[in-house]
């Protein structure tokens, strides 16, 4: 899960949506969104919302070998 953060950044960015979009998708603060994107590792309730917000597979935001497409 070192990667998350580092995936979490390319999808947001992919669509066009500011941290403070996607902390109020994920119903947390920006600052979060923010420490996550620099390495704090999500609760699962998170990144379950992730999963759903960009439409991957949990494995993919998880597993640092799996590369996003």
């Amino acid at each position: 899960m070192k990667r998350f953060g580092e995936k979490l950044r390319i999808l947001r960015k992919r669509e066009d949506i500011s941290q403070r979009e996607l902390a109020t998708m994920l119903g947390v603060y920006h600052s979060y969104v923010t420490r996550i994107e620099q390495g704090t590792k999500p609760s699962i309730a998170i990144i379950l919302k992730i999963s759903e917000i960009f439409k991957v597979n949990t494995d993919i935001l998880m597993k640092d070998d799996l590369e996003l497409e």
